[in-house]
């Protein structure tokens, strides 16, 4: 058996995980009425805004949004079909084995729309006095 410092630990993880769940789940379904976003299509549109020239290499994106090589290509191909248009897939110039992927302007104005209801929804979970009062309590236990 477990020490009593080990075990309280382990549970502090869990309610930690657990709020990041269900936070994730309701941004997942927000997103998913408003805009027909998953969370991770978001953070893909999201990390590409946040570069110089709106743009990353496939395996970048799949390191920082931890999908397989597969899944992150259906999700990219998802957003640039016709009917999304989010992004647009190309060769890297210099090492054509290299595919990047770029936020087009239709790409920007869902992400912006999208950020606004992002940021509403967050602001509303995290004032919530309860969750609060849960991580002071969590993170005097760290």
């Amino acid at each position: 058996m477990k020490n009593n410092q080990e075990i309280e630990l382990l549970n502090t993880w869990l309610s930690i995980t657990n709020i990041q769940s269900n936070i994730n789940h309701e941004l997942e379904m927000v997103l998913q009425e408003n805009y027909k976003l998953s969370l991770k299509e978001f953070y893909v549109l999201y990390f590409l805004s946040q570069t110089d020239d709106k743009q990353l290499r496939l395996q970048q994106l799949q390191e920082m949004i931890g999908l397989s090589q597969s899944a992150l290509s259906r999700l990219v191909g998802r957003l640039e079909a016709k009917s999304c248009g989010a992004l647009q897939r190309h060769i890297c110039e210099d090492d054509r084995r290299g595919i990047y992927t770029r936020l087009t302007p239709l790409g920007e104005e869902k992400l912006d729309r999208a950020l606004q209801t992002f940021y509403q929804v967050l602001q509303s979970i995290l004032g919530k006095e309860h969750l609060r009062r849960e991580f002071h309590f969590l993170m005097e236990k760290i």
